[in-house]
């Protein structure tokens, strides 16, 4: 399970930017102390140096402080929050925090999501083209699969993805990816797929042109 709890998070905390530039409500909502926790609601209860509490709804935009609630403005307190779940400090509503199971970055999951959880620059789909850390090679992700590379036998072999030689030094629990070379995929013929360990496949920007 990789589901962050407040007690096991060491993530940085993000850099403001020139306080210069910001007007006066970014400008608190940057350098102020305040602390934010999403409430089973999917509020969130946004505390102040000052120690008043608020109850900030991003679904409804709103926030019960002064500012907001009487003046109209977008206040301190929802920029705050803003900004938390951009530097991936809390989750937005709807959503969960957790370690992606690849790289280890912090990302949003849905609740309640089964792992293996992967972030947007880990998760693959088949038809994505990656390339083979180990021979330089593209290859098509046909699936991904649930069982780890320790856990996926190669038929040919007998071996679990994670024993084949070319794999030493991989994490054993790695998601198995099944892949064709990009150059078979290319041809008439039914194309064979060979199994990886998903951190051995690096993702890249190219789009499959048939």
């Amino acid at each position: 399970m990789t589901l962050i709890h407040p007690s096991d998070d060491t993530e940085p905390t993000a850099l403001a930017p020139d306080p210069e530039r910001l007007d006066a409500r970014s400008r608190r909502a940057w350098t102020e102390r305040m602390a934010v926790d999403r409430r089973e609601d999917d509020t969130y209860a946004v505390t102040t140096e000052s120690g008043h509490t608020y109850r900030v709804d991003l679904r409804e935009h709103s926030c019960s402080c002064p500012d907001h609630r009487i003046r109209g403005e977008q206040c301190k307190h929802l920029r705050r929050v803003a900004i938390e779940i951009t530097a991936r400090s809390v989750a937005p509503p709807g959503r969960e925090r957790a370690r992606c199971d690849v790289c280890g970055r912090v990302t949003f999951v849905a609740e309640a999501a089964s792992p293996p959880h992967r972030c947007r620059h880990c998760r693959l789909v088949a038809g994505d083209i990656v390339l083979d850390r180990e021979t330089g090679k593209r290859l098509v992700v046909a699936r991904v699969l649930d069982e780890r590379a320790d856990e996926r036998a190669v038929e040919a072999t007998g071996e679990t993805v994670a024993e084949y030689e070319r794999n030493d030094g991989y994490p054993a629990d790695d998601p198995v990816v099944e892949a064709t070379y990009l150059s078979d995929a290319r041809g008439s013929n039914p194309s064979r797929r060979y199994a990886f360990p998903r951190s051995r496949l690096e993702r890249t920007d190219e789009q499959r042109i048939e």
